[in-house]
């Protein structure tokens, strides 16, 4: 049996192991089994894990993915580059870090790209955050990021400069936070969605609800929204070419 999971804190809503194990029946995939590994020290259950001689490869989460690199044997270029990994291949006890993330938001961000979509706002700087200014910064668009603490780096402002400042400047409007996931979905960034236009585009990496009090309220002004899941899928899909490749 080839076994393959998911490792991440809190997992009872997680997307991967539904999506797995619904592709192996689907594709009459035999001997492949895919489950949740709810971790609370990674120091002490990583090398339980390391040990199983089942497992071919694992799918990192929140808020694991820049913690999990110092258990890796290699990295891809992607991972030394952002410093986060959320997919790791198994080779003969060897652990390599890949990250999916990358392609997976490229694929499913540009579609609704315009040209006047120049400049934009990461809400949040976690691992997922990583693999979003990754992105960006291949198409050259400008960005900041948004923490709700203020930080050294020049490139990062806090929700009260956003206060100050608008969203005029910032077309792009990108959630990486867990704010508004199920099942806490009164939650949103707290943003002056007043000033949104059907100039703005929003993305939010939530998948679970589909539409985010994030993509309501500008969706309710008229910005182009885009939930998740599509890049979710996406993400997943590469997970499974690199683990047979």
């Amino acid at each position: 049996m080839n076994l393959y999971g998911l490792i991440g804190r809190s997992l009872g809503h997680s997307f991967s192991e539904n999506f797995f194990s619904e592709k192996f029946r689907r594709e009459n995939i035999r001997d492949c089994v895919y489950q949740n590994f709810e971790i609370e020290d990674l120091a002490e259950r990583i090398p339980l894990l390391k040990r199983n001689s089942l497992i071919k490869g694992l799918n990192v989460t929140i808020p694991y993915k820049t913690g999990i690199i110092s258990f890796l044997d290699e990295q891809s270029e992607e991972v030394a580059s952002i410093n986060a990994c959320n997919c790791i291949k198994i080779t003969n006890g060897k652990w390599k870090g890949f990250n999916t993330d990358i392609i997976g938001f490229e694929k499913s961000f540009t579609p609704h790209l315009k040209s006047f979509h120049e400049n934009a706002l990461i809400l949040g700087t976690g691992g997922a955050s990583k693999a979003v200014e990754f992105v960006l910064q291949k198409l050259k668009i400008n960005y900041l990021k948004v923490s709700r603490r203020k930080s050294d780096d020049e490139n990062t402002i806090t929700y009260e400069d956003i206060a100050e400042k608008g969203l005029k400047d910032f077309q792009i409007v990108i959630n990486t936070t867990p704010l508004g996931t199920f099942p806490k979905i009164d939650e949103c960034p707290p943003l002056p969605y007043e000033q949104v236009t059907n100039q703005h585009y929003f993305f939010d990496l939530i998948y679970n609800p589909p539409k985010t009090l994030f993509l309501s309220f500008a969706e309710k002004n008229g910005a182009a929204i885009e939930n998740g899941a599509k890049m979710l899928q996406i993400q997943a899909e590469e997970s499974w070419k690199i683990w047979n490749s």
